[in-house]
């Protein structure tokens, strides 16, 4: 989302709050939703942004919440209107770039006939853990008592509620065919059609996670 609509939103959800009274709890609580999920995706799971909406929330009556949350929204507008939020960083686009380089480098592999399908399943496989490491330490989540590698990354995303149970469901099933390559199971990493439809999954969901933080 661009920058322009992301303030635009913002405006329409201060507006909202701000004709907001304790008769109106339904519509209170679309707007609390709405405004929570635009800070999560475009301010961050971590931000003061987004916790200043759950205190404000804790307040008795509506006719003391909307008002605070349309405060923690016109603070977030001002932020950016500052020149604060600037999307993706520079750092973090360089490796984004770095893993748009490895999977374009594993599709060449696939059609090559002379390389086994292992290699590129492995290539997939450390790309999307680079990506997804990257992640995590980017947004500052902390893996816990977690060992690092694919399954703690995507559990700690998860956790965060910046990656869906699906997403979760496909990269368990993503890190097992790199598993079997690492590990010599040549013959459950020998369909070169079923490494190409990984290779399809891993780039959507990187460029679906990328486009969305990139605004």
């Amino acid at each position: 989302m661009e920058i322009d609509k992301i303030v635009s939103q913002a405006k329409k959800l201060i507006e909202g709050f701000r004709r907001c009274t304790d008769e109106d709890s339904a519509q209170y609580e679309g707007l609390y939703a709405r405004s929570k999920e635009l800070l999560r995706v475009y301010a961050g799971p971590k931000t003061e942004f987004l916790m200043g909406l759950d205190r404000a929330n804790s307040y008795s009556f509506i006719d003391d919440k909307a008002p605070a949350m349309a405060g923690v929204l016109e603070s977030f507008v001002s932020y950016i209107e500052d020149g604060l939020f600037t999307g993706i960083s520079p750092e973090r686009k360089a490796q984004l770039d770095v893993v748009s380089d490895f999977l374009e480098q594993a599709i060449r592999l696939l059609e090559d006939k002379n390389v086994h399908a292992a290699v590129p399943a492995v290539i997939i496989g450390a790309t999307l853990e680079e990506y997804l490491r990257n992640w995590v330490e980017a947004e500052n989540l902390d893996l816990g008592s977690r060992k690092p590698g694919i399954d703690a990354y995507a559990t700690t995303l998860k956790a965060a509620e910046l990656i869906t149970k699906q997403d979760l469901k496909d990269i368990t099933s993503w890190a097992g065919l790199r598993n079997y390559a690492a590990h010599g199971e040549w013959e459950k990493v020998e369909s070169r059609e079923y490494v190409r439809l990984v290779l399809e999954g891993v780039n959507l969901f990187i460029r679906k996670y990328s486009d969305e933080k990139a605004g």
